[in-house]
């Protein structure tokens, strides 16, 4: 099937935290669509393994970089890395965060906020910005996807930095597609709900995880890491020309209850 408004080729796509979990299932969904990717995390062997992977199964070029996405220096220097080798950053998924820790607001400390904000939303704002100044230069617009969670939209108990941090990504996302708009760079983001992967296999195998399932999701089921393709290659692709600021949410029907 022809689908030209989907295609990739000649794209080039850089993630963070793109080597596992929902961030590799995006690496994959944009290699198989056609895209170049280039993969950045800290630990610079779980890229090269993915990198190598992709390259394998769907014949595009990779690039394997690590990067600490709250430094700086860690920033400028990816950036230029991807660059270098491709030339040009076509589309940023901003997938890299952290869960942070389970407290109440009365007993989590400042240095506790401050990570999880750090890494969900202070990074996206750097790294965003390093590659869409880069994106302007070049004058052939682009595509951000930040990558959210329905904590944007719901909160829960014992998680305020979480959710903080992913409703200002979340109006983030907003300012930043109406200042790009004349620059032709469309900046949308993903709200997935819960998402299997292997760091939470052990949890939702257990009874309390099971009935998290049953009692939130009216799907009565995870959602599987491929299922997060799809609205990242509609959101990376022309298909969503005419999206931008747009919340796309893959939660089973979770926020509807």
């Amino acid at each position: 099937m022809n689908l030209p408004y989907f295609d990739l080729t000649g794209k080039v796509a850089l993630i963070s935290g793109g080597a596992t979990g929902i961030g590799r299932g995006i690496a994959e969904g944009l290699a198989e669509a056609g895209a170049s990717v280039a993969i950045a995390a800290r630990r610079l062997e779980l890229c090269e393994i993915t990198c190598r992977e992709i390259k394998e199964k769907f014949g595009v070029e990779t690039l394997a970089t690590r990067c600490d996405i709250t430094q700086d220096g860690d920033i400028a220097a990816m950036v230029g890395d991807v660059t270098q080798r491709f030339g040009h950053i076509d589309i940023l998924v901003n997938n890299a965060g952290i869960g942070g820790s389970e407290k109440p607001i009365l007993k989590m400390t400042e240095a506790e906020w401050d990570r999880v904000l750090g890494t969900n939303l202070k990074a996206v704002f750097m790294l965003t910005k390093a590659v869409v100044e880069k994106m302007v230069e070049r004058g052939n617009g682009g595509k951000v996807i930040n990558v959210a969670s329905i904590g944007a939209l719901i909160g829960w108990p014992n998680m305020s930095a979480y959710c903080a941090s992913k409703g200002g990504c979340l109006q983030l996302t907003k300012v930043m597609a109406l200042e790009w708009i004349r620059h032709n760079i469309q900046v949308n983001t993903i709200l997935p709900g819960y998402v299997e992967t292997p760091m939470n296999t052990e949890f939702f195998s257990s009874e309390a995880g099971q009935k998290v399932i049953k009692t939130c999701i009216p799907m009565r089921r995870l959602a599987r890491i491929e299922e997060m393709k799809g609205a990242a290659i509609l959101l990376a692709s022309k298909a969503s020309s005419f999206m931008t600021g747009s919340a796309v949410v893959i939660d089973g029907g979770q926020t509807c209850t």
